[in-house]
């Protein structure tokens, strides 16, 4: 079996795509933002405590396993872009804050660079 994916010759299969750092990045630093607003009561107790911090503990996860090239770890990223940007579609919703739908907007265009053949055939 060859070590070249198919659609370019020229790179080795594991190799990280530029795109798939930054959304690391990215994720890693919206988790953390999730996890110290819990901290600070900035969000509800019960809210906090039962859906903010687990979806920020398994995205947290889900970026290490991404960037160890693992086939979970890009799966808990996809879903957690794809709840993040939903829930900012939410806030927008109710509150009508034109940052939250930029910042979904952008979790949904994270979401759909993900699913891109080339990047999902990278992972093993």
């Amino acid at each position: 079996m060859s070590e070249t994916s198919p659609t370019s010759p020229a790179t080795p299969r594991n190799t990280l795509l530029p795109g798939i750092a930054a959304i690391a990045l990215w994720m890693l630093v919206i988790a953390a933002m999730g996890a110290f607003a819990v901290l600070n009561h900035h969000v509800p107790r019960q809210m906090g405590l039962y859906l903010v911090l687990p979806v920020c503990t398994l995205i947290i996860v889900g970026v290490f396993g991404m960037l160890r090239m693992k086939r979970w770890g890009w799966a808990l990223v996809l879903g957690g872009t794809l709840s993040v940007g939903l829930w900012c579609f939410y806030i927008y919703g109710l509150f009508h804050i034109a940052q939250t739908l930029v910042m979904g907007m952008l979790h949904i265009v994270f979401f759909f660079y993900l699913v891109r053949a080339q990047v999902r055939e990278r992972m093993r």
